[in-house]
């Protein structure tokens, strides 16, 4: 067991991360990473950082590709938000006919309060790619009516996500 600063609480001297550490990060990879250089700059500088989980991505590597990042709807209504959910059949649009993809769709969990994304579920060709943006979006909060101003590069699928918003 560790604590905030991933260091030992039965041993001071002794810091985990991944899956020797029990956190509330999800046991992937890319988590256990990001705990190690938590945990060697607690070591050298002192206990100064905590890992923060928010806006982690996972991905189910199907065909297509199911990903998830952030809430769930009922987790956010849970958590006392006022959330707009926006579910969109994405299997028609130009991104995913061209490459001949007959299923995708996307739902996004938004809070009407501070107009930032809670959770992003996607399910499509090349989505397991864009669950990132959507991880970013969840870690530095921007506002959706800025996400959508952006002007993306086309025809990628990373195009669609002012429409999936």
């Amino acid at each position: 067991m560790v604590n905030q600063y991933l260091q030992s609480v039965s041993n001071p001297a002794v810091y985990a991360a991944g899956d020797a550490a029990d956190t509330i990060g999800p046991p992937l990879t890319p988590v256990a990473v990001f705990e190690g250089k938590v945990a060697a700059s607690n070591m050298l500088k002192g206990n100064h950082k905590t890992p923060d989980y928010r806006g982690v991505p996972s991905v189910v590597f199907t065909i297509p590709a199911l990903g998830r990042v952030g809430m769930l709807e009922s987790e956010a209504r849970e958590a006392g938000y006022d959330a707009r959910v926006k579910f969109t059949d994405t299997s028609g649009w130009f991104s995913n006919l061209r490459i001949g993809e007959r299923y995708a769709a996307v739902k996004i969990v938004v809070d009407n309060t501070s107009d930032e994304i809670l959770g992003a579920h996607l399910f499509g060709p090349d989505y397991a790619e864009l669950i990132n943006i959507f991880a970013l979006a969840i870690k530095l909060r921007p506002k959706v009516s800025g996400l959508k101003t952006m002007v993306p590069a086309y025809p990628i699928v990373g195009s669609d996500l002012g429409s999936m918003l």
